[in-house]
């Protein structure tokens, strides 16, 4: 199971976020949220935090903005750090709501998890956590690995989902990071029956090799707004090699009450991926300002 570390290493996404991320950002100090109290029963704060990428920043808007439409009061602590710091500080109580990744997430817990279905990852997730530490339901919204096409491609071999690709893969060139030939040749041989023709290094630039015609097909996350910006397709995963990758509020149980539990809930019955692509392509190339686009969302939504 992949885990989700990477943190948009693109300067373009970053600076998308850094002027609304630096007004709620964390403090320069040890204590990665300024001294922040914890987030105990009967206070009345939900604390919001985030990683360090455009993407779980707007996703820490949209819970923010959603709670404070139930008239929940929030404090927003974006834009903290990795996962080995927030888990950390939730862990501790700290924080009280983290927009989280559930194979991430479940492979940071436990790297020896089979589990790839979102029922058996949610699952395995909710014994694996501590007692003070819950999740609550995850969206439809998935960001993780994707095989990915041209559009000219997908109609011209009439390709919807990764099977699909078996009469045109002996043909095919795929491109993703320098490590992907390796950590999923065998799969798509044993999963899929495939095996490619060639395997290209591509790293951040895949989707736009795809675009030219550099490769065929290739590793695209499934957030990532190129997709929309190229007119890309990402190749359904019927056999779920790739791994559930669901948003998934991650709370310490003591500082949410059935009210804010509820709003949450709310957000991931109406957040899916195609939708999630489409505000962070508001973000990151639009360059709209996160938070107005998680207000409008929220809205649009009747969340708000």
């Amino acid at each position: 199971m992949r885990s989700r570390s990477r943190a948009f290493s693109s300067a373009v996404l970053l600076s998308a976020v850094a002027l609304a991320a630096s007004a709620c950002s964390s403090s320069s100090s040890s204590d990665p949220l300024g001294g922040s109290s914890k987030a105990a029963s009967g206070n009345s704060t939900v604390v919001i935090g985030s990683a360090n990428y455009p993407e779980n920043v707007l996703l820490a808007s949209i819970y923010s903005q959603a709670l404070q439409a139930k008239g929940v009061k929030v404090t927003e602590k974006f834009n903290i750090g990795s996962r080995e710091v927030l888990y950390g500080q939730i862990k501790d109580g700290n924080l009280t709501v983290l927009p989280e990744y559930n194979g991430a997430l479940l492979a940071y817990l436990d790297s020896k998890s089979t589990a790839a279905t979102e029922s058996d990852v949610n699952a395995a997730l909710t014994k694996e956590l501590p007692s003070s530490l819950g999740i609550l339901d995850s969206a439809a919204a998935e960001d993780k690995d994707s095989l990915t096409v041209s559009q000219d491609t997908a109609s011209k071999y009439n390709l919807k989902t990764i099977a699909d690709l078996a009469p045109q893969a002996a043909d095919f060139t795929v491109g993703g990071m320098p490590e992907f030939k390796s950590r999923r040749e065998q799969q798509f041989k044993d999963v899929y029956g495939l095996t490619f023709k060639d395997w290209k290094p591509t790293a951040d630039t895949t989707a736009n090799a795809i675009k030219d015609g550099t490769v065929q097909v290739g590793d695209v996350f499934t957030t990532d707004p190129k997709l929309l910006q190229l007119g890309l397709v990402s190749l359904a995963d019927p056999k779920d090699l790739f791994g559930a990758q669901n948003v998934t509020p991650l709370v310490y149980k003591a500082g949410v009450d059935s009210t804010a539990s509820a709003a949450l809930n709310a957000v991931s019955a109406k957040l899916d991926t195609a939708g999630l692509v489409t505000l962070m392509k508001k973000v990151s190339i639009d360059k709209d300002d996160p938070q107005a686009v998680a207000k409008d969302w929220v809205k649009a939504n009747g969340l708000g």
